[in-house]
């Protein structure tokens, strides 16, 4: 199954991430499992984290980390 288009994304400062889709569903994602090792734990610097955009169906960071435009949709909780 394909999942809606994400349009937005607001980072939060527990680590998650809100995300809105173009069907109106609100999402949060929790990232913090992710942030580890040497590429995902640039993420653990706030600063860095906030600077998640849209790109590609999906999130990404400065540094090109990414998640998966399913797994966002499928690993998220709606709200």
């Amino acid at each position: 199954m394909l999942q809606p288009e994400l349009l937005s994304v607001s980072p939060k400062d527990d680590y998650k991430l809100l995300l809105l889709y173009e069907n109106g569903e609100k999402k949060i994602f929790d990232v913090s499992p992710y942030i580890s090792g040497v590429w995902y734990g640039e993420l653990k610097d706030l600063e860095t984290f906030k600077k998640v955009r849209v790109a590609n169906h999906s999130v990404e960071w400065e540094g090109g980390q990414d998640i998966a435009p399913h797994e966002l949709y499928n690993n998220s909780i709606s709200v």
